[in-house]
């Protein structure tokens, strides 16, 4: 692939910036990061290059959330990095971005791949970092031939889809290798299905896992034409988020998204951690063949596989009354009253044990002037530190086929339907098992905003727009077995799929809380304004938008 032309821009330094510093602008409809040189001071111009195409779309992976963060290239080496918008006039102020703020801070894991003993695998370290320090690379380069570029992923970033995933298969199609350089043969028997899958999977050097796959069950007579493949994809991935399993746990909000089991080495003791890199790898070919799995994570999963900011906001979606109990303390004058230290306690089989979130936590009594570094360390903990091990695993697996700035172009909502397919939603069902509160408890499904609210979802929603916007309200796009009248909140009890209805002039988009499966929706004045904001609203809701 020819090296993408350059283009030469000329800029201002905003006022206020000091050599050295960095700061962001848009340049071709580009929002990008530009170091102050040295010896420049505001006002002055400077120049630099970037990538162009004949189609230049967005390269901002619009992560632009209530908590501002987004996603730009850094020209200094076209690496993409995570950056906290003061303002939205394209002159952002990242001064702020090492300020702790509890409703805006985020974090982001960092995988670092070390040496390992077996040459099959690599090992590696997972941490979280804070978000403005996380960079991914938007070059993909192999055997000495560039397959994507900043120029590639700017221009299927604002893409559906549908688009997306083609795209991506062009890209995996690439990493396969001929099947005259070789091909991998899948021999398992029904009865041990999961048993001769690890043992066929993990035995494959990395240098197998780009190469044909074809799968066989023994005994019997099936050839491989796609429908083998597809129901074990299936069945292996069923087995291995079944809770009785011990590798995953229903989430508490959702019990269709499934979160690490941060006990799994107690439920399933025999090489518990060989089962999630088994995962990864296994997820990583899915996504590698677009064959789909039997199971879906918790939105922080899908976060830590993109490489996408973590936020004080993914706990509450995990757990609504700790995560009120942490940010209730931000409020607190005197927090010595709560007489707290740099402890966590976890419950496991029955037994309750205290773990400390810094060294010598237990006697480090949580005050004022160290709040920010004892909510710092209760994120680290529960979106980290608790699964660390099976975390690592599941993110190398996953790496050892999917190359990271293939994902891009994707944000957690559309990984999640890629990976899990279009849900199969009886639109019926919905409708019967909904409530109604707010503006719209009297009326209910008679009232006019909602006649529209269904008219849209039935008419104007496509197959995807429905899955995502079960997305927005309730965290997922899966739905219970037994339908949408078994929904479960935040205490496990059934919490049904909620319209309630606001004064438009309190929020202009529909907000949704995940944690109770209910939507705010304004009392629009026309069918046609509701679907132009709900639609705003649902395609957003995977960036971080309106989630309360």
């Amino acid at each position: 692939q020819a090296a993408p032309k350059t283009q030469v821009f000329e800029v201002a330094v905003p006022p206020g910036v000091q050599p050295g510093q960095p700061f962001t602008l848009v340049a071709n409809s580009q929002r990008v990061l530009v170091t102050c040189p040295p010896n420049v001071s505001a006002g002055q111009k400077i120049r630099f290059q970037l990538p162009v195409s004949q189609v230049v779309g967005n390269i901002q992976l619009s992560y632009e959330s209530n908590e501002g963060w987004r996603r730009i290239i850094r020209v200094t080496d076209m690496k993409f990095q995570w950056v906290r918008l003061e303002n939205n006039d394209g002159e952002a102020d990242l001064a702020k971005s090492d300020e702790f703020d509890f409703s805006r801070s985020a974090y982001i894991r960092k995988l670092t791949f070390l040496e390992g003993n077996d040459a099959r695998m690599r090992a590696g370290r997972v941490s979280l970092i804070p978000a403005k320090d996380a960079v991914v690379d938007s070059r993909l380069v192999v055997h000495n031939r560039t397959l994507l570029s900043y120029v590639d992923i700017a221009e299927q970033q604002g893409k559906g889809l549908e688009e997306k995933t083609t795209w991506m298969q062009n890209i995996c199609a690439q990493l396969t290798s001929a099947w005259e350089d070789g091909h991998i043969k899948l021999a398992v028997r029904r009865k041990y299905l999961l048993l001769d899958s690890v043992d066929c999977v993990m035995s494959l050097g990395r240098e197998d896992l780009r190469k044909r796959w074809r799968i066989e069950f023994l005994g019997e007579p099936a050839i491989d034409a796609g429908g083998v493949s597809r129901e074990w994809f299936q069945l292996v991935t069923e087995q291995m988020f079944d809770p009785d399993f011990g590798l995953f746990v229903s989430s508490a909000n959702n019990q269709m998204a499934m979160n690490i089991n941060a006990s799994s080495g107690i439920s399933c003791p025999e090489d518990h951690l060989l089962y999630f890199r088994f995962l990864g790898r296994v997820i990583g070919r899915a996504l590698f063949d677009r064959q789909l799995i039997k199971g879906h994570f918790v939105r922080s999963l899908y976060k830590h596989l993109l490489g996408w900011p973590i936020t004080f906001d993914d706990i509450k979606s995990q757990d609504e009354e700790y995560y009120q109990s942490l940010k209730k303390l931000t409020k607190m004058e005197d927090i010595s009253v709560m007489c707290l230290d740099f402890t966590a306690t976890e419950e496991s089989m029955g037994a309750r044990t205290e773990v400390e979130l810094v060294k010598d936590g237990a006697m480090k009594e949580v005050t004022r002037e160290n709040l920010t570094e004892y909510l710092e360390a209760n994120l680290q903990y529960r979106m980290m530190d608790r699964t660390r091990p099976q975390l690592t695993q599941l993110l190398l697996g996953f790496f050892d086929i999917i190359p990271e700035p293939a994902l891009t172009v994707l944000d957690a909502n559309e990984l999640e339907l890629i990976l899990c397919g279009l849900p199969e939603i009886d639109l019926q069902d919905w409708k019967e098992n909904t409530n109604y509160s707010g503006y719209y408890e009297g009326k209910g499904r008679s009232h006019q905003v909602v006649r529209w609210f269904w008219e849209v979802v039935d008419h104007d929603f496509d197959q995807e727009m429905k899955a995502r916007l079960l997305q927005f309200v309730t965290g997922t796009s899966g739905v219970p077995p037994r339908g949408f009248s078994v929904l479960q909140g935040i205490d496990g009890n059934i919490k049904k799929f909620t319209i309630h209805g606001i004064d438009r002039k309190v929020y202009q988009l529909p907000r949704a809380h995940t944690c109770f499966n209910r939507i705010d929706l304004p009392e629009y004045y026309s069918k046609e304004e509701l679907l132009d904001n709900l639609r705003k609203a649902v395609t957003m809701s995977g960036l971080g938008f309106g989630l309360e």
